[in-house]
């Protein structure tokens, strides 16, 4: 089998996924994932779709992340990881669905807006 990528998205967070076959592996950006997310549910985030498939030892993934946030980046993984599964193997592709692993959440932060001290939030009202 050769390299199978895909790229996954969550706020302002893009994950590179690079999966081969070998003994479950996990590297990003260089790093060790353990390394990488010291966090056990980051890391657990990260592992979800291969925990679900029962395949955490058979392929070796490499990642590259950047932008957002330690939860963004974890969730973007995840979303490469699922689409990278599925170009493998399109019959997963049902059961990671109903997990909700291959929907891709477009919510990000809405943006400020003039005149206001956040992008909802109005200054307190005054009526004299």
């Amino acid at each position: 089998m050769e390299v199978v990528n895909a790229i996954g998205r969550r706020k302002a967070a893009v994950a590179r996924v690079y999966v081969s076959e070998g003994t479950g592996k996990i590297m990003i950006n260089k790093r060790d994932l353990k390394q990488y997310f010291p966090s056990s549910i980051l890391q657990y985030i990260v592992r979800q779709p291969l925990a679900k498939l029962d395949i955490e030892e058979k392929y070796d993934i490499k990642i590259n992340l950047y932008g957002g946030g330690f939860k963004g980046q974890s969730e973007a993984a995840r979303l490469a990881i699922a689409r990278a599964l599925v170009k493998i193997n399109p019959e997963d592709k049902a059961t990671l669905r109903a997990e909700g692993f291959i929907t891709r959440d477009s919510r990000s932060v809405e943006r400020k807006k003039p005149g206001r001290p956040k992008a909802r939030k109005r200054f307190q009202f005054s009526k004299r």
